[in-house]
């Protein structure tokens, strides 16, 4: 890997660094304000487990927030998250705990602003939703908790210094659920914006070890968010522990473990497996606001208490950084990019080409898409998605959703199927007839990544998706992740 690829990642870094210094401060944050655990014990606890639910977990959150958008260009994803970093810095300096996940969302709009593409407007509905949810879950969570644990505490009359000890044992033990479900869920917030332009490739060692490309880049990243811990998490330590609310220690170990629920519920492909296969809705896997949850889990336990603790001061201001973390974000990625591309001749987005091909114009017939309007275009060959989107917009008017599939179905991905690339083992995360699959299709070209995906599946069931039913949601997505692994492998492949 050169220089100008480190360089390129180290915002990356230094976005991981912030959310180590703010967010992920947030999981030993009660317990340092109240004194019941130091902060070199809670900083360390809190950076082995932010790393193994990185490398681990971290695949789901990351996939939704790619979905508002793919930044598909290193420069690009570079600037994006060096904007979302510069906000949380900032934010921090001043002592309030906000959202990463605000601050990378808007970072990506503005992206996608200065770069043409869409915004996925399901994707962020979604996860906008999330940012209401995750602090009025934790609350009610909190809330319903400590009324359990207080009338327990006091049934048992435990003497003082034991109490004391089972409390810090519990801190202790909540914080290291909470830090590994923090990994699983914020990582997309540090490295999401650089999964599609991916410098690192897998490795493997015989059939027993593989490490794939986003669990190396995930690990960079939460080591990033190990070192922003240690170094300057203290300070928002402090405010969550002590400005919002005075709280008992057993009122820290609620808001903890509170905080630490709410977080791998939005985090946990295995829940959404269980939630699916019992037949219940399902919840979003999204990257959501460590600080949210731990601020509505204290407002909870206060609106138990009464409500006359609460510093409502400090909660407005607090609110107030939320909402304008994601439009500062997004106006600094914009101009952020400008600069880059103009000043620095720095490549911030990939030009994808898009052609209405035969093939495109049935499938988009077969899904309920008009074509009419669009016949004019299939002779045309656009070079960017804005002229593109242009085009569609003169030949329509078309929905959001249609808009979208005939982008989808109309890019060129130039899929080479050599042989040399294929993967030789299970250890490559593929099954034995996946593999089988691929070797099939060798030499092959595809042009569009749905083509490829399609001989695949034909080529056997273990690359068909199953029926689009609650059940089977867990196992399409993994699937999906699969298919574009490989077309991310064979499009690199060949002339």
């Amino acid at each position: 890997m050169d220089v100008a690829v480190l360089i390129l990642l180290s915002t990356g870094l230094f976005m991981g660094w912030s959310l180590g210094a703010n967010d992920a401060a947030n999981v030993f944050g009660t317990a340092v304000g109240t004194r019941m655990v130091r902060f070199t014990t809670a900083a360390l606890i809190c950076s082995i487990f932010v790393i193994l639910g990185a490398v681990i977990s971290g695949a789901g959150a990351a996939q939704t927030l790619g979905k508002l958008g793919a930044i598909n260009a290193l420069a690009g994803s570079s600037v994006a998250a060096f904007a979302a970093a510069l906000t949380v810095y900032v934010m921090t300096r001043a002592g309030l705990p906000v959202s990463t996940s605000q601050a990378i969302v808007g970072a990506i709009i503005g992206w996608n602003l200065f770069s043409g593409f869409p915004t996925d407007s399901q994707a962020l509905v979604k996860i906008v939703s999330t940012w209401v949810a995750c602090p009025i879950l934790a609350g009610v969570l909190a809330a319903g908790l400590f009324k359990l644990t207080a009338g327990f505490a006091y049934r048992i009359n435990l003497h003082l210094l034991r109490q004391d000890a089972y409390i810090r044992a519990g801190l202790i033990l909540a914080g290291a659920f909470g830090a590994y479900s923090l990994g699983a869920n914020n990582i997309a917030n540090v490295m999401g914006v650089f999964v599609a332009a991916n410098p690192f490739t897998s490795f493997e060692i015989g059939d027993v070890f593989s490490f794939s490309a986003v669990q190396q880049l995930f690990l960079l990243g939460a080591i990033a968010i190990g070192v922003g811990v240690f170094t300057y998490s203290k300070r928002v330590m402090m405010t969550v522990g002590n400005s919002l609310l005075q709280m008992s220690p057993l009122a820290a170990w609620v808001v903890v473990i509170s905080h630490s629920i709410t977080l791998f519920v939005f985090a946990s492909e295995q829940l959404e497996h269980a939630l699916a296969s019992a037949g219940l809705p399902t919840i979003p896997l999204v990257p959501v606001s460590s600080s949210q949850a731990v601020v509505g889990g204290v407002i909870g336990i206060g609106l138990v208490k009464g409500g006359g603790g609460i510093r409502w001061g400090v909660v407005g201001n607090i609110a107030s950084g939320w909402v304008t973390t994601p439009v500062i974000a997004c106006v600094v990625c914009f101009i952020s990019l400008f600069f880059m591309q103009n000043i620095f001749n720095q490549q911030v987005f990939r030009a994808v080409t898009y052609v209405l091909s035969e093939p495109a114009f049935e499938r988009l017939n077969a899904s309920g898409v008009a074509t009419q309007s669009l016949r004019p275009l299939a002779a045309s060959r656009f070079d960017d998605i804005k002229s593109f989107r242009t085009a569609i917009s003169a030949a329509g008017p078309f929905a959001v959703s249609d808009e979208r599939r005939i982008i989808e179905l109309a890019r060129i991905d130039d899929i080479h199927v050599a042989p040399a690339a294929i993967p030789t083992s299970t250890a490559s995360g593929l099954s034995l007839p996946q593999i089988a699959a691929l070797r099939r299709l060798g030499g092959q070209r595809f042009r569009h990544g749905w083509q490829f995906a399609d001989a695949l599946a034909a080529a056997d069931d273990a690359w068909a998706p199953r029926p689009d039913t609650t059940v089977n949601k867990t196992y399409n997505k993994a699937l999906r992740r699969q298919i574009d692994s490989v077309i991310r492998l064979f499009r690199t492949v060949g002339p």
